[in-house]
């Protein structure tokens, strides 16, 4: 069995390339909180382990073993997140830190008991895909709400889960996955963002706009009637 610490650097490997399409050394430090020469020993011990293919000045790619690591171990996490909120009565934002030490000591068994208990469910409280037990994924939006020019018409696909005040002031705000929001405009010089949630005006800092994920909202089907 692999060791949690050998799982972390995989899920945040898998994660990295998902987001930048590339995983640099110094990326995996920041995110685990570790230092550049511990990162470099662990990818040795992986790349021994066949789970990644690293190459100096090239990035560092899972193996398709490596791949479906990463898939089962984000599967407990995000199975476990949901099953916190709906059966333990857990809010969205205590359930990242308690799913990150569950995720590593959860059978096959008990994991499919989770998905049956939740009714085979596609994502996590945060609007995250949960991989299949086949080991496939759903594709989600990437596109960062700091990123989209107004006005939008737009569509609350995920938000990131690893900042717990941020959760909290989303949800203050009416801001969560499957939420119809009015992208109004910026502030000049960086400034706010100006959002219509539910008929109400809100704010919203660049920096937190960063953390949600949108699509464009479906055209309603009364757009061209007159």
């Amino acid at each position: 069995m692999p060791s949690p610490s050998v799982e972390d650097y995989i899920k945040a490997i898998y994660k990295a390339h998902a987001e930048h399409g590339n995983v640099a050394t110094q990326d995996l430090a920041g995110r685990l909180s570790v230092s550049a020469p511990a990162v470099s020993k662990m990818l040795r011990k992986l790349s021994e382990l066949r789970l990644i293919s690293h190459t100096p000045y090239q990035g560092i790619k899972l193996t398709r073993a490596g791949e479906k690591m990463a898939l089962e171990i984000i599967r407990h996490h995000r199975l476990i997140e949901l099953y916190l909120v709906q059966a333990m009565g857990y809010s969205w934002d205590s359930v990242h830190e308690e799913a990150e030490r569950l995720e590593h000591h959860i059978s096959e068994a008990f994991e499919d008991r989770i998905d049956q208990l939740l009714g085979h469910p596609a994502t996590c409280p945060h609007g995250d895909p949960i991989p299949t037990r086949a080991g496939t994924i759903a594709r989600t939006s990437n596109r960062s709400l700091a990123h989209q020019r107004s006005p939008a018409q737009l569509m609350v696909r995920r938000v990131s889960d690893e900042d717990a005040d941020l959760l909290r002031h989303f949800e203050a705000l009416g801001i969560i996955p499957g939420t119809a929001i009015e992208f109004v405009k910026q502030e000049p010089f960086e400034g706010p963002l100006i959002l219509n949630v539910g008929g109400k005006l809100v704010q919203l800092t660049p920096h937190a706009a960063k953390q949600i994920f949108v699509d464009l909202a479906p055209a309603r089907a009364d757009a061209g009637d007159a």
